[in-house]
């Protein structure tokens, strides 16, 4: 089963769905979103069929592999392969689709200047560009994967957002092109060190990792790459892109952009950064360690005093970024086995809580938490999920989140103890933002403006719905997660070469994670 090109498959499926759904005309606007979700769930059938030929026991750095040459005059490969870490993140991308979809179903509606089946054709492109940016093993497939993925979320933005659609998605783009053109010269002078020493030049990304570099050159390379991956992560101070993207954005396009875009960033420092130049990533961690630590709080804080629930979530995100970016670069199996659940459980928490804020929004017409109260009065199911979305997002026991962000801090507290002690208080921060949101939506008195409100309709629940089941599942049983996403942790810290510690606490709290 191995020979079947599965990733190109997952790929390029909703690649080719996109370029249908795309023309078809404007009065099949429900025939767009049908068309949409159908490739949208075959891609999430291919995605497990591929998961239950994973070999975690596999001493492979990569499986699924496939090579074709595509430019060979100047060593460029469509290669693409996975492990466990780009698997449980593609997982992740073929879940979160179908669920944009469905959030935004009764959200885009053909008004005679933007089309549906324009919006659906930009979801499924999106789709099938990230997943190519997960599988690359080639340098420079990856970089077109990484600089492509822009154009659907900035007209996703740009066109279907609301007010401020059009300052965000420029806002975004020149943040996303600053990065990209950086991130382009750190693999233009990869590529030409890599043609010095070997005999021809390569963007194989093992090939490139064998390379010998002068400590000077390794560490810009590092800025480079590191640079243009902070901004897609998004890491504080080069996070400021994500909040007006997310109050723009529909609840659909939020979920992608946070569930799915961002997690390129976190995964390509995991890829990329520390495999290619393991000394300048150690050389650069103090630094990388307290800017992460630094993002925890004071995303935190700026949460707790906004008004915008979008905005809210988005800094949430930005918090969670830092605990996951801290967990990169703590150089232990744990940390990053940990780092890689959270990325996976941060996808599926933000987009419950930017999916349910897009159900109040609908129904209400405002994303300010002043404009409601009550919630559970009127709507007590929606208010529920509500509750369970952000439950996910503060990392309750029992949900995945938990697990992910247990590992991450504890692993991390190996290397750097007193930056894993200071992350923890944005545990305390998420209770907080969340749970005064929560409040002051949804309890006391039912107030004027949410007096009418329609509860959770079945179309609402079948978006929310894989969401909350996964969560809880993988939050009692994560060991699947683990088992497939170990053996490559594993690998690439012996890449970076720090310092050995032995975490002999952990394994036996987490139930042997390890």
């Amino acid at each position: 089963m191995n020979e079947f090109p599965w990733l190109t498959t997952i790929g390029a499926l909703p690649l080719a769905g996109a370029v249908v759904v795309a023309f078809l005309p404007a009065s099949r606007a429900t025939l767009a979103k049908q068309m949409a979700l159908v490739i949208s769930f075959v891609v999430l059938g291919l995605t497990v069929a591929m998961a239950l030929q994973f070999d975690a026991d596999s001493v492979a750095p990569f499986q699924f592999v496939e090579s074709v040459d595509w430019i060979p005059q100047f060593g460029i490969s469509y290669a693409v392969g996975v492990d466990g870490i780009a698997l449980v993140l593609i997982a992740l991308v073929a879940v979160l689709t179908p669920v944009a979809l469905l959030a935004d179903w009764h959200v885009i509606v053909d008004d005679g200047k933007h089309r549906v089946s324009t919006y659906c054709g930009l979801v499924l492109a999106l789709e099938g560009v990230v997943v190519f940016a997960f599988a690359a093993t080639d340098l420079f497939l990856f970089y077109v994967a990484f600089e492509v993925m822009l154009i659907p979320v900035y007209f996703l933005i740009g066109m279907f957002g609301g007010a401020q659609r059009s300052y965000a998605a420029v806002k975004f783009l020149l943040y996303s092109l600053l990065g990209g053109l950086i991130l382009l010269a750190g693999v233009i002078s990869l590529y030409v060190i890599s043609s010095r020493e070997l005999a021809e030049g390569t963007f194989d990304v093992l090939a490139l990792g064998e390379l010998s570099l002068d400590p000077t050159t390794e560490r810009w390379l590092f800025v480079a790459f590191f640079f243009a991956f902070a901004v897609k992560a998004p890491m504080v101070p080069v996070h400021t892109w994500l909040p007006d993207a997310a109050a723009a954005g529909t609840p659909g396009t939020n979920t992608l952009l946070v569930g799915v875009l961002d997690k390129v960033g976190t995964f390509a420092m995991l890829r990329l950064c520390l495999p290619l130049f393991p000394d300048a990533s150690q050389w650069a961690a103090p630094v990388v360690v307290t800017l992460a630590v630094f993002g925890i709080v004071y995303a935190g804080l700026l949460a707790i005093g906004q008004s915008d629930m979008n905005r809210l979530v988005a800094y949430t995100s930005v918090s969670h970024f830092g605990a996951i970016i801290l967990g990169i670069f703590a150089f232990t199996e744990l940390a990053g086995s940990g780092a890689t659940v959270y990325m996976f459980a941060h996808g599926l928490s933000a987009a419950a809580l930017f999916v349910t804020v897009g159900f109040l929004i609908r129904r209400r017409g405002s994303a300010m938490i002043s404009s409601y109260g009550g919630v559970a009065r009127v709507a007590p199911v929606l208010a529920g999920v509500f509750l369970m979305a952000g439950f996910a997002t503060l990392s309750l026991p029992g949900l995945v989140s938990f697990v992910g962000e247990l590992t991450t801090l504890v692993g991390s507290y190996e290397r750097w103890p007193v930056a894993a002690v200071i992350a923890v208080i944005g545990i305390v921060l998420s209770a907080l933002y969340v749970l005064l949101m929560y409040k002051r939506v949804a309890q006391g008195p039912a107030t004027e403006n949410v007096k009418g409100f329609k509860d959770l309709v079945p179309i609402e629940a079948a978006a929310i719905s894989p969401l909350i089941a996964l969560a809880i599942f993988f939050g009692f049983y994560p060991q699947p997660l683990f088992d497939v996403i170990n053996p490559a942790i594993e690998r690439t810290i012996d890449q970076v070469g720090a310092p050995a510690i032995t975490p002999d606490v952990v394994s036996e709290a987490i139930g042997g994670v390890r």
